[in-house]
């Protein structure tokens, strides 16, 4: 179940923007800008740059598994694609379901071999065997058309999902291996403190598109928060969904979509203005500043990012010419390699 109507609304909006975005991106020539200087993004590596998705299959997260394999979900029918990020081949893990299941954010638990995906508008979050593609859990955490359960992280005791039309996140214990809870269980966790969540998105969108990607510390200490609409950053408690604001001197991050926490480095995926932003982290995390802005002619509306070694790995959603509510048969999708660096 879809709301369609808000769906329509927002879908508009996005191809409008991204139109505008593309056109920018593409007379900008610098891959990388820091302090005025430009930077080649391309990466000197055997390693395919840009690895091909299968035709029309919509993609939005992605997650990085074991050795080389990587895992990119399909938001308009929930299939997985697993592939090699050596040799760019690979093949759809789990099959489509449209109608039934949708597949945002991805998270990978390298302790269990699950792989979480956020459900998008069902308002569910399902977990895969990350070997056989099978459906090992579904979590109904919200009535599908008026929620969207948009990325999910995996830390040593919990995964968690954001909804970004409401300002909770939901929580799914998991035991010392990462064990699943028997039986099914979640809590929901409001997000308070510094959290805003806003009705009418200041930047353009029909639809307040508020917490979006996520991500943790290592050791899970804490959750980190984007929201979309705002441009804004929080620290969250992750037991007591107390956010704090992470300052940033004034600036901010709008369309912030995918998150990547790298040491005190976060990687910001501003999807339609087809670039990355890089904010350096406080060890507090209480503050960051904008260190620098990755762009590359490759991007096509990328939504969210995974690492491996010393690369990133984005996926380009291509929103503006494929909405995730209905099929976009012909049209192509890629994952793209590009330096941290």
């Amino acid at each position: 179940m879809r709301s369609t109507s808000i769906l329509t609304l927002m879908l508009a909006t996005l191809i409008a923007v991204a139109c505008d975005a593309n056109d920018l991106a593409e007379s900008d020539e610098l891959s990388v800008t820091q302090g005025g200087t430009g930077v080649n993004a391309s990466v000197n590596s055997s390693y395919p740059t840009v690895i091909p998705l299968p035709t029309g299959f919509q993609p939005e997260g992605i997650a990085v598994g074991h050795g080389n394999t990587f895992y990119v979900g399909s938001m308009f029918s929930g299939a997985v694609y697993q592939g090699d990020l050596r040799t760019g081949e690979g093949a759809v893990l789990v099959p489509p379901a449209p109608g039934a299941r949708m597949s945002f954010g991805l998270s990978f638990d390298r302790r269990s071999n699950l792989l979480f995906a956020a459900g998008g508008f069902t308002g569910a979050g399902f977990v895969y065997d990350a070997q056989t593609g099978e459906l090992v859990g579904a979590y109904p955490f919200a009535a599908g058309g008026v929620s969207l359960v948009n990325d999910v992280i995996v830390t040593r005791r919990a995964a968690y999902f954001t909804n970004s039309f409401q300002p909770v996140l939901y929580r799914v214990p998991l035991g010392p291996a990462g064990q699943l809870p028997d039986p099914p269980q979640f809590q929901e966790l409001p997000l308070s403190g510094d959290f805003q969540s806003v009705s009418e998105c200041p930047i353009g969108f029909p639809a307040p598109i508020n917490a979006d990607g996520i991500d943790a510390t290592p050791n899970g200490e804490y959750l980190i928060l984007v929201n979309l609409c705002l441009g804004t950053l929080y620290r969250v408690d992750p037991e007591t969904g107390v956010a704090t604001l992470i300052d940033l001197g004034g600036e901010t991050v709008p369309f912030g979509n995918g998150i990547l926490l790298d040491g005190l480095d976060l990687y910001v995926v501003q999807s339609l203005l087809n670039q990355i932003a890089v904010i350096r982290l406080d060890p507090q995390l209480h503050a960051g500043v904008l260190t620098r802005v990755i762009t590359d002619p490759r991007f096509r509306v990328p939504a969210t990012i995974d690492e491996f070694g010393n690369a990133l790995y984005a996926v380009n959603a291509r929103v503006d010419v494929a909405p995730p509510d209905q099929p976009a048969p012909g049209v192509e999708f890629e994952v793209v390699r590009l330096p941290k660096k």
